[in-house]
């Protein structure tokens, strides 16, 4: 029987998602703050406020469902993947997917 190692892959797709998830939190944020300055009447009033707020919404919304996606898709790939492999397998990803 083969020995098993950890299998790079997995590994790549939890650095993914460590590194990933903080950074779509702060570009959430980062949209949200603007939105919730915008309604509070003080930045921009009238017809043309209400129509700009509206873009704005669904802007945000786009932002958090995409976040929110790519984020579900890492989390797919990584169950799907095997935390171990064999040396042979683990060096086959290694040159498919460039990893270190």
């Amino acid at each position: 029987m083969a020995a098993m190692v950890r299998n790079p892959l997995y590994e790549a797709l939890q650095q993914a998602v460590r590194t990933i998830g903080p950074l779509i939190e702060q570009i959430d944020a980062d949209v949200d703050r603007p939105c919730r300055m915008f309604r509070t009447g003080k930045v921009w009033t009238g017809r043309s406020a209400k129509q700009f707020d509206a873009q704005l919404a669904q802007y945000g919304t786009r932002v958090r469902t995409s976040g929110q996606a790519i984020m579900d898709e890492l989390r797919q790939a990584l169950s799907r993947t095997p935390s171990e492999v064999t040396e042979e397998e683990a060096a086959s990803i290694r040159r498919k997917y460039r990893i270190a």
